[in-house]
């Protein structure tokens, strides 16, 4: 997710951040369908939307919630860049741990350790964020009056992304597969962004004709959307085999990469002084620490049986099978993905996204923006193996389950 971010770099363009939102979710718009279409096939994804719709409300929410979001990351960035907007943003690990803990007995129970890595953990992170958001006042060239509507606008974003995971996990504790909760969660991000860009931009002739004249651009958006949902995934992923509580934090050192994007391609740290690039760094380290802190709070028995009553919970609540939910939290796959063939329109969804980046790459050029080939090179390499290690590991061990 970190990479995914660094296309939102064309808002220094000139861009309307409305825009690069609204364009940057048309590419997420057409991965949340093609991931999933490929991995279990839309027999498996609409059988299990059917046996829990009363979950697909909460994943629109969950997408609206996003969407605005991501529209605030795009202000930010373009307010008080890249380097400092990120880690700001997530603080939505705090928003996370106290949902967690609030409405899904998380850290409940006698779990004085481990609730003490977490809460030292989220100090860790309050104080490197404001490190960061201190050091932005020192930005060589920047401009000050936009430096509180930035930071602003990054916590903002955290606060809606830490209330977006309750749906997150309400879903997974009733045994919904992320692929099939994905699926249902981009119809309220493409609706909730387009509404935002028609609003505010006059009108949809607008929106259309700022489509067409920055077409040359289009292509980088897209692959964007594209690069978040992969590690929006994994997020998922850990969302329901570990808790937001837990997986937000640990997700949420996708910041290091933002600031190796912001530093190393974009060079955004060399407008700093020594003492200002100095805070950056460490501000960025002591918030990861505090994230290592939080993943290392292992639950122990008492949590894990405070969180067997929130599944209980649920199941009583929306009419649902104990039994086939609680073996969902241990990797099973309640509805057998063997027994779902694939539909000659799940070929055609997979072929009609790959036409749209290969006509959006036929009008692609080189962004403006002064960039450092080689380090873009060295970064593309480390996603990609990440992106197929984890992949793997999570085949393996839950065959996307």
């Amino acid at each position: 997710m970190g990479g995914a971010e660094a296309p939102t770099k064309l808002v220094t363009l000139g861009l309307s951040p409305f825009l690069i939102s609204l364009w940057m979710v048309s590419g997420v718009f057409v991965a949340r369908w093609t991931l999933p279409v490929i991995l279990k096939g839309t027999s498996y994804v609409f059988q299990d939307l059917r046996e829990r719709a009363h979950l697909m409300v909460w994943a629109i929410l969950a997408g609206a919630l996003w969407a605005v979001a991501n529209t605030l990351t795009v202000f930010a960035i373009r307010d008080v860049g890249l380097s400092i907007a990120f880690p700001l943003w997530n603080t939505n690990s705090l928003v996370g741990i106290f949902w967690g803990w609030f409405l899904f007995r998380e850290l409940r129970g006698r779990v004085w350790k481990t609730t003490a890595k977490v809460l030292g953990g989220a100090g860790a992170v309050v104080f490197g964020a404001t490190l960061l958001g201190l050091a932005s006042v020192h930005r060589a060239g920047g401009a000050s009056h936009r430096l509180v509507p930035g930071i602003l606008a990054a916590l903002g974003a955290g606060l809606l992304w830490g209330t977006m995971y309750i749906p997150y996990r309400k879903a997974y504790l009733s045994g919904m597969n992320p692929l099939s909760f994905v699926t249902v969660f981009t119809v309220g991000e493409l609706a909730t962004t387009s509404a935002l860009a028609v609003v505010f931009l006059g009108g949809v002739r607008p929106v259309l004709g700022a489509g067409v004249a920055a077409r040359p651009v289009l292509f980088w958006l897209f692959l964007g959307g594209f690069c978040w949902v992969l590690g929006d995934l994994f997020q998922q992923y850990a969302a329901k085999y570990i808790g937001i509580g837990r997986g937000i934090p640990l997700s949420n050192t996708n910041q290091l990469w933002g600031l190796a994007w912001a530093a190393l391609v974009f060079g955004e740290l060399s407008s700093f002084g020594k003492p200002a690039q100095a805070q950056i760094i460490a501000g960025s380290l002591i918030m990861i620490a505090g994230a290592v802190s939080i993943s290392l709070a292992v639950a122990p028995e008492s949590e894990q049986a405070a969180v067997h009553e929130v599944v209980a919970r649920e199941c009583d609540r929306y009419g649902l099978d104990q039994e086939v939910a609680a073996s969902a939290q241990l990797g099973k796959d309640p509805l057998g993905a063997a027994r779902h063939g694939r539909r000659w329109w799940d070929y055609l969804i997979v072929a009609l996204a790959t036409g749209t980046f290969v006509w959006l790459a036929r009008y692609a050029t080189h962004p403006p923006l002064a960039m450092s080939a080689p380090w873009i090179g060295v970064l593309g390499l480390a996603m990609l193996a990440s992106l197929v290690g984890c992949g793997w590991l999570l085949w393996k061990h839950t065959r996307f389950s």
